[in-house]
């Protein structure tokens, strides 16, 4: 079969089919769709090595016989079960976790790949492809009202209007809070009037106003310009994975009381009941759609500044 494989470098290559562990189902998908996080694993974050992809929605195609011919989408943390956090029902942070396409476990950018059936959800009938393939991204900013109580008299600001940043949007204005979201775009801006929320420029932004401060970026330098945007005793949540570190001024986190939060995953069922009560707008988003064969050229786009969404589908 046809997989897209990290080395050091990107290929198209035939990899064996996908041998199933007891618990797993094989999984065909019918679309993907290419994240910052894939970007960075490609610029060094996790040393990553293997078939990237983890966003998906697909059809199950071998497995448990329950599960065949569901559509379904599918969480990205393969966990051990056992150990204190799946104990506890926290199994983002499962001792000898996983990943899906990120960490020691083949991702979804195949003609097939394996998840355990513990991972799958069933995607709505009503939810189109060109949505449920946000499911996973969209359940990791629901994840951002899971971990921070957000109030309607709360002045929040998004950092990073990128693909996350315009799926937070979406979410956070369910809040009813005071919502920005800086931008450095025209059509960022417009996808947010499409969605009744502001958009500002950073210097039309004053410094330590913002109570809450939710950093999309995917870049180094979005820790350091959110310590500078929120006021004391204020949160920042970081919804960004960094292939750099970042370099920022710890002190002002204590000496102006500042609470960080950081935000992985979230939950599944929230994000596919958002898509299925349309209270999300997704199709917005997408970029462009290649074929498996076109994965580096879909690369090659999805590097672009500005771009959202790129979509793979099985030529």
């Amino acid at each position: 079969m046809r997989a897209v494989m990290f080395d050091g470098a990107l290929h198209v290559v035939d990899r064996e089919w996908p041998q199933p562990d007891a618990g797993e189902v094989v999984i065909r998908p019918r679309l993907m769709g290419i994240c910052n996080t894939d970007l960075e694993l490609m610029q060094g974050y996790k040393d990553f090595s293997g078939v990237l992809g983890h966003e998906f929605v697909g059809e199950v195609i071998e497995g448990a016989p329950e599960w065949m011919g569901r559509r379904v989408v599918g969480e990205i943390n393969v966990t051990c079960g056992s150990c204190d956090f799946c104990r506890q029902g926290i199994p983002s942070q499962c001792r000898d976790r996983r990943a899906l396409g990120i960490q020691n476990y083949d991702g979804a950018f195949a003609e097939a790949f394996r998840l355990p059936v513990a991972n799958l959800w069933t995607v709505p009938t009503k939810v189109p492809d060109e949505i449920a393939v946000f499911a996973e991204p969209l359940a990791a900013v629901c994840q951002i009202v899971e971990a921070v109580h957000i109030r309607p008299i709360d002045r929040v600001i998004i950092i990073g209007a990128g693909k996350l940043g315009l799926l937070a949007a979406q979410v956070l204005r369910l809040t009813g809070c005071d919502l920005s979201v800086i931008v450095r775009r025209e059509r960022q801006s417009a996808l947010l009037a499409g969605l009744g929320v502001q958009a500002v420029a950073r210097d039309k932004v004053a410094d330590g106003q913002a109570d809450i401060v939710i950093d999309c970026t995917g870049n180094a330098g979005g820790f350091a310009e959110s310590l500078d945007l929120v006021r004391p005793r204020g949160t920042v949540v970081l919804k960004s994975t960094y292939a750099d570190l970042p370099q920022a001024d710890l002190t002002r986190v204590v000496v102006e009381e500042i609470k960080v939060v950081g935000s992985r995953c979230g939950p599944f069922g929230a994000a596919l009941r958002l898509m299925q009560r349309g209270l999300v707008d997704l199709r917005p988003l997408i970029e462009a759609r290649y074929t498996l064969e076109e994965a580096e050229q879909a690369f090659q786009h999805a590097r672009q500044p500005g771009t959202l969404k790129v979509l793979l589908h099985v030529g």
